[in-house]
């Protein structure tokens, strides 16, 4: 891709006043409000100085700059980002009276292709939940972190940033804080709540040694594993319980738990709540994994599938 120039003093002053206002206002997450000053940055270099900078775009730029990200081949759910962060600034500069119109007003984002979610099987999950060597201390922490993650749907971020103070045994429930830093309170299970006893009363003290940590789960000298760490640790264990490394991803297991529970009875506002979903839209793409997966059983075992 063309490279761009660097990025105008006044546009950087002004997508910091931003991003500080817009995390007043909505408390968006740290990652959110990162892709948000990218992509604004990105807009204000290749504007490179025209008149008015970022703040006096009018709709004909967006326009040629969606075209401009279009040649040189950036996504359809890239350009759909950049969307709300144009749509999050120019809010934001009508609102503060920076100008009186809001140049989005007009765009519609680009029509996604819808992804169905990649969950595995039951009987995968459990080979895979099984593949840590439990007699060494890290293996015992990589099993309690999959079965965590398994047992209560967990996005990668939220399992690697728990506190140990998240963790209630005596009840059986984890507080969890999700997007947004909004808090839940999901419940543990037996399996899940057995195998993090364990490692609480062994692996946990010889792996932090004399290292204090917020921490839950730590490795040699207290500090907690990276999420790509984590990504390496699922693709390692796949490959022992004979799992295709390229089938499963860390947020395959929190997949898995939504469309486990969902063949198994549960109800939708139910598995909303225990994702940490804001909208029950988002939750609903579920239900097209279980009837795919309805639908290929039927297929397999059918006389006349």
């Amino acid at each position: 891709m063309m490279a761009l120039p660097s990025l105008p003093d006044a546009d950087a002053l002004r997508i910091d006043a931003f991003i500080d206002a817009i995390w007043a206002e909505s408390g968006l997450a740290r990652p959110t409000l990162d892709s948000y000053r990218r992509d604004l940055a990105g807009f204000a270099r290749w504007r490179d100085g025209r008149a008015g900078g970022l703040p006096g775009a009018d709709r004909a730029a967006l326009f040629d700059y969606l075209a401009w990200r279009m040649r040189e081949g950036y996504s359809p759910r890239s350009n759909a980002r950049l969307l709300s962060a144009w749509r999050a600034f120019f809010g934001w500069s009508v609102r503060r009276g920076d100008r009186h119109d809001d140049p989005t007003a007009l765009l519609e984002p680009p029509r996604l292709p819808r992804s169905l979610p990649k969950a595995i099987t039951e009987s995968q999950v459990d080979a895979l939940l099984k593949a840590p060597d439990t007699a060494s201390p890290e293996g015992l922490r990589d099993r309690a972190m999959l079965e965590l993650m398994y047992a209560c749907g967990l996005r990668v971020s939220e399992l690697v940033n728990l506190p140990a103070t998240g963790v209630n045994l005596r009840q059986g429930v984890l507080r969890v804080t999700g997007k947004g830093s909004k808090e839940r309170l999901v419940p543990l299970g037996e399996e899940a709540r057995h195998w993090l006893e364990r490692y609480l009363a062994s692996a946990r003290p010889a792996l932090a040694g004399r290292h204090a940590s917020p921490a839950l789960f730590v490795g040699h000298g207290g500090q907690p594993p990276s999420r790509q760490q984590f990504w390496q640790l699922v693709k390692r264990y796949a490959a022992v319980a004979g799992i295709d490394p390229a089938r499963i991803s860390p947020h395959g297991l929190r997949h898995s738990f939504a469309t486990h529970l969902l063949n198994h009875g549960a109800d939708l506002r139910s598995l909303q709540m225990l994702l940490g979903h804001s909208s029950l839209s988002t939750t609903q793409i579920y239900t097209l994994v279980a009837r795919e997966q309805l639908k290929q059983l039927h297929a397999r075992h059918h006389p006349r599938g």
